[in-house]
């Protein structure tokens, strides 16, 4: 990569951290919002499921936003929104203000993949873009895991977690100024805005026209791309079965090959690693074949792999061996996919879609909560990965259904405009 793409992917892969942080500030400390502000476990789930509203709602009014003002503003609003919402969760005294805060970090995460996405895809260039994705997933991984180290580390120093809550706050903050400065003075322009930006300043499409008449406009802009509609469908798929992968192996692994709880904890824990490493091969292989093939074979293993592992015959070494590399199928493939998008993006289309393929991870995180475990309840834990090699089978035939509709072969790499 060239110094500015490493210089935007850097920037862009902090600012990942970040606000994947502020997504998981809640869980770590459910415990002692009980007990010092006398809450439920419903009113924290609906606290909870506020930041998700609220993230799902924005995604397109944000994509627009990127793609008709640029990617910093949005930027920038989601950053200081975000260390803003995690210093009011910090020194929430009352439900009401914890709603508030949650709404507040809400608007803050909503922002990161309408500018985030379009920010790597106009800095890199085809070559690249799968290794600059694989370095955004993996960022946003670790920043998933900060908010429970952080609290964990602050109870074993006898510190309040109100603390806690607060240093992510200011280091989110202090990240987030620093970023800004550096895109405004070390990244180019067109990489921060969209190519067409100027004229379309000029000439204001918007105006005159009511909220809600650009609302209905921006929709059919987004929805008249069947690829783009599909491959939201897609994401939709793969989060559903990635979230299955994460709640149920651990089930799977003690009630039907007999491993310890503890055992089976650390088996998920290890799976998760490797999966989260896997995310660089992902990106390499991208670049090197394009995307088509790495999100077929990774579907593919994901189809072996979980429709084995729902057999419960698989001798306990390979059980093990096939644990580990389950989340690796899913991860994998994700550089694959952002590419993919980007090659079916336009420099001013590209915030809307990756809004409205946000919209599909958030769908997919939804649904598969419920429908799985119905039918864990129903049918066992091996019905839930015979679902999940299910949707494999179905992303596999959607893989093919986006790379027809959009004229881009199986093999051969992707270049935008294709």
């Amino acid at each position: 990569m060239a110094s500015q793409s490493r210089l935007v992917v850097g920037l862009v892969g902090g600012s990942h951290l970040v606000n994947h942080a502020y997504f998981m500030l809640l869980p770590p400390v459910f415990g002692p919002l009980r007990a010092d502000l006398g809450l439920t476990d419903a009113q924290l789930g609906v606290a909870l499921g506020a930041v998700g509203v609220v993230v799902t709602a924005l995604q397109l009014p944000f994509g627009s936003l990127s793609d008709s003002r640029g990617r910093t503003p949005v930027l920038a609003i989601s950053l200081a929104f975000g260390a803003l919402g995690a210093l009011l969760t910090a020194t929430a005294q009352s439900y009401a203000w914890l709603l508030a805060a949650s709404v507040v970090t809400g608007v803050g995460i909503a922002g990161h993949h309408p500018a985030h996405y379009p920010l790597i895809g106009a800095a890199t260039t085809p070559d690249t873009r799968g290794r600059a994705y694989s370095v955004h997933g993996f960022t946003g991984a670790l920043g998933f895991a900060v908010p429970p180290a952080v609290v964990a580390a602050a109870a074993t120093l006898g510190l309040d977690w109100r603390l806690a809550i607060g240093a992510i706050a200011v280091v989110g903050a202090v990240y987030g100024g620093a970023c800004l400065l550096a895109f405004d003075r070390y990244v180019a322009r067109d990489i921060t805005h969209p190519a067409s930006d100027a004229d379309r300043a000029g000439r204001s499409p918007g105006r005159g026209r009511s909220l809600l008449d650009r609302a209905r406009r921006e929709l059919r802009s987004v929805v008249a791309s069947p690829p783009i509609v599909a491959l939201t469908v897609l994401w939709f798929l793969t989060s559903a079965a990635g979230w299955g992968i994460k709640q149920y192996t651990a089930t799977l692994l003690s009630t039907g090959y007999g491993f310890p709880d503890a055992t089976a904890n650390v088996a998920v824990s290890a799976m998760l690693t490797v999966g989260a490493v896997v995310i660089f091969g992902g990106g390499y292989l991208t670049d090197r074949y394009a995307a088509g093939p790495v999100l077929v074979g990774g579907y593919a293993a994901l189809v072996a792999v979980a429709g084995l592992l729902s057999l419960g015959t698989v001798p306990v070494v390979g059980a093990v061996a096939l644990v580990l590399v389950l989340s690796a199928t899913v991860d994998g493939s994700r550089p694959a996919r952002a590419a993919l998008a980007d090659a079916l993006s336009t420099d001013d289309a590209a915030g809307k879609n990756f809004g409205l393929l946000t919209i599909g991870i958030s769908g997919g995180a939804a649904v598969a909560p419920p429908v799985l475990s119905t039918l864990v309840a129903r049918f066992g834990v091996t019905a839930a990965f015979q679902a999940i090699a299910a949707l494999g089978v179905v992303a596999i035939a959607l893989t093919g259904v986006v790379l027809s509709a959009s004229g881009t072969a199986l093999v051969g790499r992707i270049q935008p405009g294709d």
